[in-house]
């Protein structure tokens, strides 16, 4: 690789204790004609957090079908967004590559609501 990643300060622990990061399965995926991008409205269970709902560039890589019952990993603490005419209430997480987004999945299933430690 002869990109060179920039390394972003460090963080104290405290720092990261704030962000809540935490596995839901998603419940229900739908179309979003109207995103910019190719997106899919997703919503996920996160147990005791309850139900949310996001926009996700990820249809490059994924079709509904192979998002529904998976478990992801989200940041369920940012403030909401308005994104076109749909109000997102998580963070799908996925690491970027040239065909599109990964999403990030636990290796194992665990409660929805565990949090990311």
């Amino acid at each position: 690789m002869s990109e060179t990643a920039s390394t972003p300060g460090e963080i104290a622990w405290a720092d990261f204790e704030k962000v809540l990061i935490v596995a839901g399965t998603v419940t229900r995926v739908e179309p979003f004609p109207e995103a910019r991008k190719p997106a899919w409205k997703v919503w996920a269970d996160f147990g005791p957090y309850g139900e949310k709902k996001t926009s996700a560039q990820i249809a490059a890589l994924y079709r509904a079908e192979d998002l529904l019952g998976r478990q992801i990993v989200g940041v369920i603490n940012f403030p909401e967004k308005q994104i076109g005419p749909f109000r997102s209430q998580f963070l799908l997480t996925g690491f970027p590559t040239p065909e599109g987004v990964v999403v990030t999945t636990t290796e194992r299933a665990v409660p929805n609501g565990t949090r990311l430690a």
